[in-house]
């Protein structure tokens, strides 16, 4: 039976309070869930939410899922999401996510899950479900609002004449600019109207169309 749990369960992360429906057998829950840490059978993401290991569950683990449940409402972004979509070129080692709540930063063994917020009008913006070969679904910034949300993020970047942008792109970020000439500028357009960093925003979009 445990065995077609996990596998039922997947790679989505589960809360204690359903773990412990599970096993009504038990009288402490907190020893049985702790059991099943100590076997590598479920790995705890932090207090109270947890997910099947990728040996348990014959699943491998979604990074950008975990930071969905992690803390929400949330989407991946920032340099995560641009080297998700190949962008940038560096490894990056923080899953990155924008939320609506207050920055937070999280630490477990799989990795760093870092959250930073924004307002309710730019959250929405430029945000689409993502689905992996293996079928697992998790929200992330598209291509557009994961490069206005690091331009956003990056406090003393402010700048205002396209030669400054492009050698931010190129040389500090190491951006693809080919796939810079491909972004839907309506998403840029749309953000600028409620995010920061407008007048950048505005320039960029004047590059990516000249």
């Amino acid at each position: 039976m445990a065995k077609n749990l996990w596998k039922e369960i997947g790679n989505t992360p589960i809360d204690f309070a359903t773990l412990a429906s599970f096993f009504p057998e038990y009288k402490c829950k907190y020893n049985k869930i702790s059991a099943l840490e100590k076997e590598e059978t479920l790995l705890r993401l932090k207090q109270g939410l947890y997910v099947p290991t990728s040996q348990a569950s014959g699943q491998l683990l979604s990074e950008g899922l975990i930071a969905n449940h992690l803390y929400g409402p949330s989407y991946v972004s920032l340099q995560y999401a641009l080297r998700y979509y190949g962008l940038i070129p560096e490894q990056v080692f923080t899953v990155s996510s924008i939320t609506t709540k207050r920055s937070r930063v999280f630490q477990n063994s799989l990795a760093r899950f870092e959250y930073v917020h924004t307002s309710d009008d730019a959250f929405s913006i430029g945000v689409r479900i993502e689905k992996t070969i293996n079928g697992t679904s998790f929200l992330i910034a598209s291509p557009e609002k994961a490069l206005c949300d690091l331009i956003a993020d990056i406090s003393y970047l402010n700048l205002r004449y396209k030669n400054e942008i492009l050698i931010w792109l190129e040389e500090d970020i190491r951006f693809n600019m080919d796939e810079l000439s491909r972004f839907d500028t309506s998403i840029l357009r749309e953000y600028a109207k409620v995010g920061k960093k407008k007048n950048m925003i505005n320039q960029l979009i004047k590059i990516i169309e000249s």
